[in-house]
């Protein structure tokens, strides 16, 4: 009888066991300010991407890689460059919001131009929060830049990337040339009088998928909040599960 209860549950810890085992480390993040590739994909604004538009939280790898798709094959449209991502125009110090699905113990944080580092914050080994912020001097890289943000786990050998498009310096591109001048000057249509109007925040019920700026309001669970931080909702970060994006009202 002893026999008959013993081999169970031998059996039961190894597959309790191998199921530890097999279980993945839940920690996912990507950079969502300035928007990096996947998030420019998750926000639909640049179509045809692929998986990582349901999963921009995913671009999981070994460290020291200087790609943006992690060497993952289903994700390799990040490191497309003439994708026609769009470049944010930003000044020559620019602050870089990490969204994080899930936390784990850190590293540090690493900012690259090319083969470059030029910033790094570290971790402390400590879990972050659900957003993290580094403000990243790159006055030295003026014009069009792709940077690679990676966050590196402490406690594995992985790490996340994000690859973000910028111009730096602001500008960029060809000036709008000033009209030629004229001796007399058209005279200028009468501007038509409109009655101011609001634009409330976007309301509804919170929706996996959409993109939510600053101050919108949503419901859920039959309760309101407003948006903290912009973000591209996904499931996992429901209002009530991550309060540095939302705020009950």
């Amino acid at each position: 009888m002893r026999r008959r209860i013993t081999l169970p549950l031998v059996a039961t810890g190894a597959m309790v066991s191998t199921l530890a085992v097999a279980t993945p480390a839940q920690a996912h993040g990507y950079v969502s300010s300035p928007p990096s590739r996947q998030a420019l994909c998750a926000q639909n604004r640049v179509p045809d991407c692929g998986q990582i538009r349901w999963e921009p939280q995913s671009v999981e790898g070994p460290k020291g890689l200087r790609n943006c798709h992690a060497n993952i094959s289903h994700f390799a449209v990040l490191n497309d460059d003439n994708r026609g991502w769009p470049a944010t125009s930003v000044g020559t110090t620019v602050t870089f919001t990490w969204v994080n699905t899930a936390m784990h113990a850190t590293r540090d944080w690493e900012y690259f131009i090319g083969n470059t580092r030029v910033a790094v914050f570290s971790g402390g080994g400590r879990q972050p929060g659900a957003t993290v912020s580094h403000t990243v001097n790159l006055s030295g890289y003026p014009g069009r830049q792709k940077l690679l943000a990676v966050w590196n786990i402490s406690d594995t050998a992985n790490a996340f990337y994000s690859c973000v498009d910028l111009q730096v310096g602001g500008g960029g591109g060809n000036p709008t040339p000033s009209p030629s001048p004229t001796t007399n000057p058209p005279a200028p249509s009468p501007t038509p009088t409109v009655a101011p109007t609001t634009n409330p925040p976007v309301g509804g019920t919170w929706t996996a998928g959409r993109a939510y700026a600053v101050g919108d309001q949503v419901t859920y669970g039959g309760r309101t909040y407003r948006c903290r931080q912009a973000h591209t909702a996904i499931a996992g970060w429901e209002p009530p599960n991550v309060p540095a994006l939302w705020s009950q009202i």
